[in-house]
C-alpha cells in the first residue's frame, strides 16, 4: 500500500525520511480549526487533511497530522509575526507545557485509525535576551508554540517527559506500531 502524506511540513517529511519511510506528500487546502478542546481541535485537523487526499488516491494510506501546543488552557499555534513569538516564548519560559500530535490514518476516504500523543515540555528560565536572539534566528515563526526543539529552538528546554518525536512533529514509535498493523513494515529493507 502507498503512503502519501497529507502535510507541507518540512519536519515530519524529515521523520519520515529519516525512518527509511517511502512515501510521497500530497496537500489539499483546508480550514483548520484553531479554537476549543485542544484535543478535539487537533483531531479534527488530523482528519482534515488526511480524508480530501485520501478520496483523491483510492487503495493509497494518507497520513495527516496536527501539533498543538498547549498551556494554562490555551492553544498556542503558529505566531504570526515576531511580537507574537516573543509573548508566547515569554508565556512558556520557566514553565512545563503540553505539546499533543493527532494522527489520522485514512483510506478510501475513511479514518482507518486515529491516535494522538501527548509529550511534557518544561522551559527553562528565558532571559529576554535569549528570547530576542532566538526570534532573531527566524525559526519560531512557522512552528506551533513559537519554537522548534530540533532546531536551536532545543537550547530553550530543560526537559521533557515523552516521546521526543512527538514534539518534532509525530509519535514515531507509536506511529511505526500502526503502520505494521495496516501492512507497512517500517524495519522492512528491500
Amino acid at each position: 500500500m502507498d503512503l502519501i502524506l497529507a502535510s507541507q511540513s518540512p519536519r515530519r517529511k524529515a521523520l519520515l525520511e529519516q525512518f527509511g519511510l517511502t512515501f510521497s506528500v500530497q496537500v489539499i487546502p483546508t480550514t483548520e480549526e484553531s479554537a476549543g478542546n485542544p484535543l478535539y481541535v487537533a483531531r479534527e485537523n488530523a482528519s482534515r487533511k488526511a480524508l480530501p487526499v485520501s478520496l483523491a488516491n483510492p487503495g493509497c494510506l494518507v497520513l495527516g497530522a496536527d501539533t498543538i501546543v498547549t498551556l494554562d488552557g490555551h492553544i498556542l499555534g503558529k505566531p504570526v509575526d515576531e511580537a507574537e513569538a516573543r509573548e508566547m516564548l515569554d508565556f512558556l519560559s520557566g514553565r512545563e507545557h503540553e505539546v499533543t500530535t493527532c494522527v489520522a490514518l485514512c483510506s478510501n476516504g475513511q479514518v482507518r485509525r486515529e491516535f494522538s500523543e501527548t509529550t511534557k515540555v518544561q522551559f527553562r528560565h528565558l532571559t529576554r535576551q535569549e528570547i530576542e536572539a532566538y526570534v532573531l534566528t527566524g525559526e519560531p515563526l512557522d512552528k506551533a508554540g513559537g519554537y522548534g526543539i530540533q532546531g536551536f529552538g532545543g537550547l530553550l528546554v530543560k526537559s521533557i517527559k515523552g516521546c521526543y518525536y512527538n514534539v518534532v512533529g509525530l509519535p514515531m514509535p507509536s506511529l511505526a506500531e500502526h503502520l505494521r498493523e495496516l501492512g507497512i513494515e517500517v524495519f522492512s529493507r528491500k
